[in-house]
């Protein structure tokens, strides 16, 4: 039926948000608070189909609000009952946006208003919005998680870059405090001293020969200055073998304060690389060369004076064959002269040998155009795992130079005479001639030689195995690749600015996604982002620039100009300013590490923000809920109260009644009117004391509160409760069986479990059926987490309509049988408040079960 215009208004005027819902679910009516909550126009709702009015969100589908709110609705159909639901996500129509909607999220309870006749006419719906709350839990959530993520991004950061520092192909080592005591050592600095402990030492103790070599004053002035220091090829003298031996090495060292959170100086970077090999192979190769100058200009002049020698030989042979007959006295003396000539100038040849032979350097001579090795000193047959090349072609000798351009570079020189240089040429030989190939490198000078008539005749090699000092350099090469690749690929934002002008230099993609749209590449910083003219980053920038000193800022805010419109942007930013020093020790640039934290800081601020508001909403319900507290407690003493003063006056009214009764002549009391009266006293006097014994009831229940639970054996309480009933018992003439493990345990209250015992098992007798022997059974089994206990009885039974009104309060379903109407009611109080459920099936005239559990 239509909801009354009264009842209308009532619920339109109430504070908090309602509606009024037919059994149909149609709203009756809604509260101004509710249509404020669910941001709805009062045309929209009233005489709609609930659902309709407020649908599933399509986009929350686990909510599941609409099966949620409908069970309840029709759990309170069903059984009469209020029913108190579980928070509920249940978001309402966007009326700016059609078919979107607003997060909301609620605690509802569904109250029913029930005719005379126990029937459901309307169920007030009633919704508290707790949107604030659960989105300021929800938001706290997510922070805390953001803020672990963060620490844990920030964790394998520094994980990584410490796995990197201890896979360097360089020594690296961190020490700490004024004594620089070793704090970290990576295997490359290790393996330098194999057998010494180095961590946890000062390093005077773990390396004393270094003292007198200035590294330990080195480490000192950085650690008090702050300032690093770089030294290229700086010799040390170390006992790497802990035998007391010293050896000199050459090494490029890098030391760089290390500062703690608060700026404060509290260690070094000790970076260091082993260059030895490039300065010695460096000083063979200067050495080599003014050898080989040498070895050449002696060579060029001895070969000057062979081929004078042998052109004088000539002249003189030549000589002797016309003068034959006319100086034949002479020819002995000739001959002789020739044959001194002929031996100084093999002396000669032989010395040239040597030299060749000795020299340093890798020379050989070639004979012909099929380039016969004439000649090959020991460096240049060592170069080929000294097989046999002497007398061979030099392709026969060496094949597996085929394909590699020195077969044609010779063929070259012997067609044009035009000498050859080649600067580090690789080359791939067969040393172990063993067909395993090996890269060499090598820097030749392949020059033609000419016979007495100036014809090229063979070429004379020159040559040095460079291979140590290339492989090295390559080496030094794939470091400072892998170092780009780090950066490149590198989690943070990392740049380099050039020069005063702070010109980018380099930067890494990370640092290209926190500038998107602009470009960097030569470009000034203040051209790129001129937004920042003034702002503490330049400031820092250019102190950085003049003094040296490294910068650290976390979180520093920097207005940043959004792409699409140029407007300023609040952005967070921690980040790392590092001065860039040359050789000499002069600031050329300005390293720039940066980490954005923006989406950090700004949840955080809102995390706080919600925080202020939790702590107001709580401060809002303690307040509420002592009002709550308060209210109740004035709820059981004016129960009480009635229940106990009016007492007295009914008893009062009851003895004039009474008196009256007597007092009265027979004749008067026959009186239609007074009769009447009389009567209707009697029924005014009834009523107000079965209102009180309700009322006494209900006051026991209030104080049923007070109950601690305990351990409780089952079997006794039962069996207690029998003997009590045992009149009723006989009189009703039940059988009453009793099926309770003797070790069962409750935990529950004594008292209200008797209580509730009590009333289930009267109940049962009371109820009974009336054609029939009465018959009740009493049976408790053990679950993994509760006690099961179910009283069943074959008496009257009740209809579905009967069992929904069962636990309501004052509701009586066999009116021939005396009662108050409450005992049920209070059941189900005690069991609920003691932490179980109660439960029954029934069927009219077939009997009914109650199933309690009980916590175990």
């Amino acid at each position: 039926m239509p909801a009354t215009s009264e009842l209308v208004a009532l619920v339109t005027l109430l504070p908090t948000p309602y509606l009024l819902l037919s059994p149909a679910f149609l709203i009756e009516a809604a509260s101004e608070a509710y249509l404020a909550a669910t941001l709805s126009p009062r045309e929209r709702l009233v005489g709609r189909h609930l659902f309709d009015a407020f649908p599933d969100n399509p986009q929350t589908p686990e909510a599941q609000s609409v099966h949620n709110l409908r069970a309840s609705l029709e759990q309170v159909l069903a059984t009469g009952q209020p029913h108190e639901m579980a928070q509920q996500h249940y978001d309402v129509p966007d009326p700016a946006r059609p078919g979107q909607f607003i997060e909301r999220h609620w605690l509802p309870r569904n109250t029913p208003m029930l005719d005379p006749q126990g029937r459901v006419v309307y169920i007030v719906h009633s919704a508290r919005d707790v949107t604030a709350e659960v989105q300021a839990h929800a938001h706290l959530r997510q922070s805390q998680a953001a803020e672990q993520a963060a620490r844990v991004e920030a964790e394998a950061q520094r994980q990584h870059l410490h796995d990197i520092l201890m896979q360097l192909p360089a020594q690296v080592a961190t020490n700490r405090g004024p004594a620089h005591v070793f704090d970290l050592v990576n295997p490359r600095y290790q393996q330098q001293f194999p057998a010494r402990v180095l961590q946890g030492l000062p390093v005077r103790q773990a390396l004393p020969e270094l003292a007198g070599q200035h590294f330990f004053e080195l480490l000192d002035q950085v650690y008090q200055t702050g300032e690093p220091f770089y030294g290229h090829e700086m010799p040390a003298a170390v006992d790497y073998t802990n035998s007391g031996r010293l050896e000199r090495r050459y090494f490029d060292v890098f030391f760089q304060a290390l500062r703690d959170a608060n700026g404060q100086i509290d260690g070094i970077l000790n970076f260091a690389y082993d260059v030895s090999e490039q300065v010695r192979a460096r000083e063979q190769y200067q050495q080599l060369n003014e050898e080989l100058a040498a070895t050449v200009e002696e060579l060029r002049a001895t070969t000057n004076e062979y081929q004078a020698a042998n052109l004088a030989l000539s002249e003189a042979q030549h000589r002797l064959q016309h003068l034959n007959q006319e100086l034949e006295a002479r020819v002995l003396a000739r001959t002789r002269d020739v044959r001194q000539a002929q031996a100084e100038t093999e002396a000669q040849r032989q010395r040239l040998f040597q030299l060749v032979a000795e020299a340093p350097a890798l020379i050989a001579t070639l004979r012909g155009p099929e380039h016969v090795v004439e000649l090959a000193n020991d460096g240049f047959r060592a170069l080929f795992g000294g097989r046999a090349i002497v007398g061979k072609p030099y392709r026969r000798a060496v094949p597996e130079l085929e394909g590699q351009p020195f077969f044609a570079l010779l063929d070259n020189v012997y067609r044009t005479g035009e000498t050859s240089h080649s600067l580090e040429q690789p080359m791939t030989l067969d040393r172990t001639n063993s067909g395993r190939l090996e890269d060499r490198y090598i820097t030749s000078i392949y020059q033609a030689t000419r016979d007495v008539q100036g014809q090229i005749d063979g070429i004379l090699i020159f040559a040095t195995d460079v291979t140590g000092q290339v492989l090295a350099r390559q080496e030094r090469e794939a470091q400072q690749r892998q170092f780009y690749a780090f950066f490149e690929q590198a989690p943070f934002g990392l740049c380099i600015f050039g020069g005063p002008d702070l010109v980018y230099e380099f930067f890494n993609p990370t640092y290209q996604l926190l500038l998107p749209n602009r470009d960097l590449v030569g470009r000034p910083l203040l051209a790129v982002m001129p937004e920042l003219a003034g702002t503490p980053v330049e400031r820092l920038l250019r102190r950085v620039y003049e003094t040296g000193e490294t910068q650290h800022e976390h979180e520093l805010l920097i207005p940043v100009a959004r792409p699409e419109d140029g407007e300023l942007e609040e952005r967070y930013f921690t980040i790392v300013y590092q001065a860039r020093r040359d050789a000499q020790g002069r600031i050329t640039g300005i390293l720039n590490f940066t980490v954005e934290f923006t989406e950090q800081v700004r949840a955080r601020q809102q995390v706080e923000a919600l925080n202020q508001k939790l702590v107001a909403t709580n401060a809002e319900l303690h307040a509420s809920n002592t009002q709550l507290t308060r209210t109740n407690v004035d709820l059981d003493t004016f129960v009480y109260t009635a229940s106990h003063d009016l007492k007295a006056p009914i008893t009062n009214i009851e003895s004039i009644v009474l008196a009256l009764r007597a007092t009265l002549p027979p004749a008067v009391q026959q009186d239609e009117l007074v009769g009447h009266l009389l009567s209707l006293l009697d029924t005014t006097v009834a009523r107000f004391q079965f209102t009180i014994g309700q009322l006494t009831d209900i006051s026991r229940l209030q104080l049923a509160h007070v109950g601690p639970a305990e351990p409780v054996v089952l079997a006794p309480v039962v069996e207690a409760v029998r003997l009590d009933l045992m009149p009723a018992i006989a009189a009703a003439g039940t059988q009453l069986t009793i099926t309770v493990a003797p070790d069962l345990v409750v935990s529950f209250s004594p008292a209200n479990l008797r209580s509730i015992v009590y009333n289930l098992l009267s109940n049962a007798i009371k109820y009974r059926a009336a054609d029939r022997p009465s018959q009740v059974g009493v049976r408790a089994t053990q679950t993994d987490h509760a006690v099961v206990l179910t009283v069943q009885d074959n008496g009257l039974g009740m209809s579905e309509l009967q069992q929904r009104q069962l636990f309501g309060l004052f509701q009586r379903l066999h009116t021939h049988v005396e009662g108050t109407g409450v005992g049920l009611y209070i059941t189900k109080r005690l069991v609920e408040n003691g932490g179980g459920t109660i439960a029954v099936q029934s069927q009219p005239d077939a009997g009914t079960t109650f199933t309690v559990t009980f916590p175990a």
